[in-house]
């Protein structure tokens, strides 16, 4: 094997890694919530994805996320919540709030009605 077949193959090894790394074991914190009059209310852009797409919210509290889609991509358009039977359309550059109390913990997922674009709310006690 040449020099330059195993720096290429050096190189392949490296991608390699970091996919699996980046999509498969890569664990965000999330983003805790700020307390509005009571409400646990964030703010998540919707552009190539949600940002943040990871929430962590406290039991038992009102929860409001307030989604604003700055894309006109059509996967983008709805926000679904299948495990707490939500959904909201998201009108390009416009503000939808989608408002919810979590009555125990553990995660509800969010995702576009392709289930392209993710992410989940977080509840802890």
């Amino acid at each position: 094997m040449s020099t330059s077949q195993l720096i290429i193959n050096l190189i392949g090894l490296a991608a390699i890694v970091w996919i699996i790394w980046y999509f498969w074991l890569y664990r965000k914190q999330g983003v805790q919530v700020n307390e509005v009059g009571g409400v646990q209310q964030v703010h998540v852009t919707v552009k190539g994805g949600y940002d943040p797409d990871v929430i962590v919210v406290k039991k038992g509290r009102p929860v409001r996320l307030l989604f604003t889609r700055q894309e006109s991509s059509l996967c983008s358009e709805m926000v679904i919540f299948d495990s707490i039977g939500k959904s909201a359309k998201l009108p390009e550059g416009e503000t939808v709030a989608v408002e919810f109390t979590p009555d125990k913990t553990g995660e509800i997922g969010f995702q576009c009605q392709m289930g392209m674009l993710r992410g989940k709310v977080i509840v802890q006690d």
